[in-house]
């Protein structure tokens, strides 16, 4: 914990207000997206995020995520653009770009406004997340769940403890994260678990697929899909540098397995490959 709490203890928030709230998004199921925030405090070393933010011109390397802008007014403008006669309740994704569940959540709730504010126009939600902190919640989703269609995706790449402190120590350990979906799934929510991204050489063997399907499936999870890694330009190098011996050498090999065909969807009696897919971000 003493690794996590450093990697915390700088975090900037840059308190900014937003133009617009909802992204529009191709190529990713979805049409229209939703970040309270822009960057993220987990910094997890495979996030696709450092490669848009290379090509700002934005700090992509260790200096990621220490800077958290904050979207003060988005439930505002959310409501506006949800109250426009144009708006055809098109389903509303959050989390695609950065964790609405990261630590700023705490302090600035900003996710929760958002989904009150998506709770009182009825429209359909997804969520993506790492955060347990979700379960704060249950309440407003409770109640968004009984007017329109809501499903959330907890982000669990894998359950082996080893390679989640080496890849995403800003995060919850995978077992928070499964406890948070018995609760979801308690109250009637829809929780799946999204296996993204399976690391080639780190994450992907066969046994650790299954473990994640096995706890998701005895989490009560109603879905479970998976994804390889796609590096972008940038990633390789940082996740290497990023990754201890014995670890290190084998990121070296996200460089050359990154293309995987498609996969069916992975169901909750066996661990199957994953196949590379589209991303989105924050504008």
């Amino acid at each position: 914990m003493a690794e996590l709490e450093a990697r915390r203890a700088d975090i900037h928030y840059d308190e900014i207000e937003c133009k617009s709230a909802l992204n529009p998004v191709k190529g990713m199921g979805f049409s229209w997206s939703l970040n309270p925030y822009v960057g993220c405090e987990h910094r997890c070393s495979f996030c696709y995020v450092r490669a848009y933010e290379l090509r700002a011109d934005r700090p992509h390397d260790d200096r990621y995520g220490r800077t958290i802008r904050v979207k003060t007014n988005v439930a505002q403008v959310l409501r506006c653009e949800l109250a426009k006669r144009s708006w055809k309740k098109e389903t509303v994704v959050i989390g695609a770009a950065t964790d609405p569940y990261q630590p700023a959540e705490g302090r600035f709730k900003l996710t929760r406004k958002c989904l009150e504010a998506l709770r009182d126009f009825s429209n359909p939600t997804g969520l993506i997340t790492r955060g347990p902190m979700i379960v704060r919640d249950i309440d407003v989703l409770t109640e968004l769940a009984k007017r329109a269609d809501l499903g959330v995706t907890f982000s669990i790449p894998t359950i082996d403890m080893d390679v989640w402190r080496k890849t995403e120590p800003g995060t919850a350990p995978p077992q928070q994260r499964l406890r948070a979906i018995e609760k979801l799934i308690g109250a009637g929510i829809k929780a799946s678990v999204g296996m993204a991204p399976i690391l080639p050489g780190l994450s992907d063997r066969p046994e650790q697929i299954e473990a994640v399907v096995k706890a998701a499936r005895a989490a009560g999870a109603t879905g479970v899909w998976g994804r390889h890694a796609a590096p972008a330009p940038g990633h390789p190098r940082a996740l290497h540098d990023r990754a201890p011996a014995p670890l290190a050498g084998a990121c070296a090999e996200v460089r050359a397995d990154v293309q995987r065909p498609p996969i069916p969807a992975v169901d909750s009696h066996r661990a199957v490959d994953a196949g590379g897919g589209a991303a989105a971000r924050d504008p």
